[in-house]
């Protein structure tokens, strides 16, 4: 059992669910309510996804930290398979009011569950709150478990095994001032463990963030949204991301998920298979071309590892270069990217000065890194539109560029934004210290 004293952000808040669980019999698990928590900010766009994955038909709605989506099994299993921005998929089921533990045991207890999981499957129990007045909730989460071991032993004879590490049925539950959710994790890790990365490497971005940074900015690979460059790519998350969409790669297309252990989801094995084979089918040829590089071959390298194993080396243009000299790959195109410190964004040929996490590498600081970088964008990317995420809010002060658009993004705790530029043709001007207009 893990738990979580505070959401972190993103996470579920107290909200009354669209459809009431606890007054849906529990033995009936063909439709529910389902809860996709996101990153804070970014439940706009998932709503969008939901709605173009399910059809205009779809129930969905926003909520603090997610998306409820009135749906069924179908619908649970298409979402785990082609969201890009959920953290999770999550099917509620109970709800309602509580006061302490006991409350929470009965609130578990409502919920038939040897139609999750026989006696001999495993369980886990994660639990997290918000303004909770409960004193522990490591205590809370071990009345949840009671609740679910109890009533499988009256109904079936025997108990279920707690497994914290590889469980068949994961439990959700979330305390807020006064009303409890408790939900099955129908997707298992997180989705943003696409399949494809077998090392993290230096401090990546999440590929879900990198998703609603492209949703953010509204590229979806089309051919109207033109070329896409990340020129400090790392582990080359955004490019991979970017690549994945404009070839029409579902993000759960390499990877397993908890439904697939779950009783309500055996008769339905056949059409997911089915579901699967027609996201591989729907795999093309990409509309418009990525680039990527960073200044270290090692990561470049690392990054061309990661593309192999994600199917896109043939829609991504691998480029070993220093961001603050490397040429525009086209006359226009979308740069974005999220800045790294240290070695990755040294000049080839400097050496490893300066201390890690206080300096840029090849620059003095992060003021002249910037200013460098924006002087190079006036000279050889007019036409493109830059984005940037950083956790610097004076970002357009350092680069003495004019922001046209900033959007505010979560990295995990960090608070960031994302600034946008517009090169316009003519911004260059005589010195690097003037301001595009």
């Amino acid at each position: 059992m893990t738990v979580s004293p505070t959401p972190a952000p993103g996470a579920a808040g107290p909200r009354r669910v669209v459809r009431a669980a606890g007054s849906r019999p529990a033995s009936s698990v063909r439709q529910g309510t389902l809860f996709l928590p996101c990153a804070a900010g970014t439940e706009p766009w998932l709503v969008e996804e939901c709605q173009a994955l399910l059809g205009p038909q779809a129930r969905v709605e926003a909520g603090r930290g997610g998306v409820y989506v009135d749906g069924g099994l179908a619908e649970a299993m298409r979402l785990n398979l082609g969201s890009r921005l959920a953290q999770r998929v999550l099917w509620q089921v109970a709800e309602g009011g509580y006061a302490n533990e006991h409350d929470l045991y009965d609130l578990a207890r409502r919920v038939r569950w040897s139609d999750w999981i026989t006696p001999q499957q495993t369980l886990r129990v994660d639990a997290n709150a918000w303004r909770s007045p409960l004193q522990s909730l490591n205590f809370a989460a071990l009345r949840i478990k009671d609740a679910v071991c109890d009533q499988m032993r009256e109904a079936c004879g025997e108990r279920p095994s707690v497994d914290t590490y590889h469980p068949d049925l994961s439990l959700v539950l979330h305390v807020g001032p006064d009303h409890a959710s408790l939900s099955v994790d129908l997707s298992g890790e997180a989705l943003f463990k696409r399949g494809w990365r077998e090392a993290k490497g230096e401090a990546p971005l999440k590929e879900t963030l990198a998703a609603a940074m492209l949703a953010a900015i509204g590229w979806h690979g089309r051919p109207e949204d033109g070329g896409l460059l990340d020129p400090c790519c790392g582990a080359g998350t955004i490019a991979i991301e970017a690549a994945q969409i404009a070839c029409g790669i579902a993000p759960g297309l390499q990877r397993r998920f908890a439904f697939e252990r779950l009783l309500p989801f055996r008769d339905q094995l056949s059409a997911w298979r089915e579901m699967k084979a027609a996201a591989q089918a729907a795999v093309h040829a990409p509309a418009v071309p990525v680039w990527a590089g960073d200044v270290s071959f090692r990561m470049t390298d690392f990054a061309t590892r990661n593309a192999e194993r994600a199917g896109v080396t043939h829609a991504i243009e691998f480029k070993t270069a220093d961001a603050l000299q490397r040429p525009a790959p086209a006359e226009h195109g979308t740069l974005l990217m999220n800045p790294p410190y240290g070695e990755r964004i040294a000049p080839k040929g400097t050496g490893q000065g300066g201390t890690q996490g206080e300096k840029f590498e090849g620059a003095a600081d992060a003021g002249e890194f910037y200013a460098r970088l924006a002087a190079h964008w006036k000279k050889g990317y007019s036409g493109w539109t830059a984005w940037v995420l950083t956790p610097e809010a004076k970002l357009p002060s350092l680069m003495r560029l004019k922001e046209s658009r900033r959007i505010p993004m979560w990295n995990g705790p960090i608070e960031c934004r994302l600034f946008r530029f517009d090169m316009v043709a003519g911004s260059a001007r005589k010195g690097a210290d003037n301001p595009a207009p």
